[in-house]
């Protein structure tokens, strides 16, 4: 049990509660309701086998980094709770469900899964090269609305596009606001990142506008798909949330940048979801 919690901790599985209702939205706005069993299933599975390797990857290509930052001394692989050999099985495995998982769904997505993987592959590496690893951040997680529609109409529209960059700039800048707390570090080691280029104040700056984007991005996008009050009563609420996070922080105090503000951002994706949901129901 202890090796399995310790895995859980490794890809952060509770942070699941970023990406999967974005999925279970898109397939659901596919569906114009709720979607049939079985492809709940696989996309349920294709995300948890995408996200676990996603995370699993990321944290052996950071592995150097983390074994000296003074913030991630209790990640599993670092105390060695999770060996390098572990987490390479791992990575290999949940590549291979979300691959099975893929070809159950329509016969396009196997074809794309590529698409869905290098985002995935390349994020790791970002942060060594350009302060626009947030956006490469962003796109990664913008494939799971657009892929779980893809896996029940097997074509790509303008309106899902519009999710997913909703969904992608809602967690790029929220990566930012994240980074903004090993800005030193990164600077020490010559990493990249939006507060790094832009300072701490002006990647704040960023980030709301980011987040007015998004909004403004999923207003559209209810629009397009011409969904009913209940949809836009779950985006403003969404929006208040995010108001909320920015508030209760500032350059000069990101102190509340913890566990709980991260998890709170969550909120987001679920209440999205679930008023769109409602609102295609009703």
């Amino acid at each position: 049990m202890d090796k399995i919690k310790a895995h859980l901790e490794n890809i952060a599985f509770s942070h699941s509660v970023f990406a999967l209702p974005f999925a279970y939205m898109g397939a659901s706005l596919a569906a114009e309701g709720l979607p049939g069993g079985r492809d709940l299933l696989w996309i349920t599975l294709a995300m948890i086998g995408a996200r676990s390797a996603a995370l699993a990857l990321n944290n052996f290509i950071d592995l150097k980094y983390d074994r000296i930052h003074p913030r991630f001394q209790q990640r599993p692989m670092v105390t060695g709770a999770v060996k390098v050999w572990e987490a390479i099985v791992l990575i290999a495995v949940s590549l291979a469900v979300f691959i099975v998982a893929a070809a159950n769904l329509h016969p396009v997505c196997l074809k794309l899964t590529p698409v869905a993987i290098i985002p995935l592959a390349v994020y790791p590496y970002m942060k060594r090269f350009s302060w626009t690893c947030h956006l490469i951040l962003g796109l990664a997680l913008s494939i799971a609305p657009i892929g779980a529609w893809m896996a029940i109409r097997g074509e790509l529209t303008l309106p899902i596009v519009f999710l997913g960059l909703a969904v992608g700039i809602w967690i790029a800048a929220f990566d930012v606001i994240y980074g903004c707390q090993d800005i030193a570090f990164d600077q020490q080691h010559g990493l990249n990142s939006m507060p790094v280029r832009f300072g701490v104040a002006g990647a704040l700056k960023l980030a709301k506008l980011m987040h007015g984007v998004s909004i403004a991005s999923f207003v559209l996008v209810g629009l397009l798909f011409q969904l009913n009050l209940f949809y836009y009563t779950g985006v403003l609420l969404a929006g208040v949330v995010l108001i909320y996070q920015h508030l209760i922080i500032s350059p000069q105090d990101l102190t509340r940048v913890t566990q709980g503000y991260f998890m709170r951002n969550g909120l987001v994706g679920i209440l999205v979801c679930l008023f769109t949901l409602v609102s295609l129901l009703f």
